[in-house]
């Protein structure tokens, strides 16, 4: 009987370890949020973007990426393995997060980008969810 107990003891720690609520991948004031009526969505306020491959650690290990976004994320053309980290400068939106809407923003085709406020998840078609595009 002590061991059941014991055992259901510590299935029950083990559950609801599980069950506590993960941490935010992202620091709440790592990302800008900017005026979406001062929105000017030309190709020439990007912030330099280095071309280089560079090594970054995603979930926990040592990946090449083409490029890692910095500044405001609305301007570019991707391609390869990209990185996108929480210090990031995105246009605020009212109800859908469709920030990426009206933006100079293209991404080739077969290209990964990695989302550090989406606790690095892979992306492999684009976002369609942030440009405001039904479907994917």
């Amino acid at each position: 009987m002590r061991i059941k107990l014991g055992v259901f003891s510590l299935l029950l720690v083990l559950l609801s370890a599980a069950c506590q609520p993960v941490a935010p991948a992202c620091h709440p004031e790592s990302i800008t949020y900017l005026a979406a009526s001062n929105a000017s969505y030309s190709p020439n306020d990007q912030d330099d973007q280095p071309t280089a491959v560079q090594l970054i650690e995603i979930n926990g290990r040592e990946m090449l990426v083409d490029q890692v976004v910095r500044g405001t994320l609305c301007t570019g053309s991707w391609s390869g393995t990209i990185y996108v980290p929480c210090q990031i400068q995105i246009y605020a939106w009212e109800e859908n997060p469709d920030f990426l809407e009206n933006c100079a923003l293209s991404i080739e085709p077969g290209t990964v980008v990695y989302v550090a406020a989406h606790n690095d998840e892979p992306y492999y078609q684009g976002c369609s969810c942030h440009t405001g595009e039904v479907g994917e």
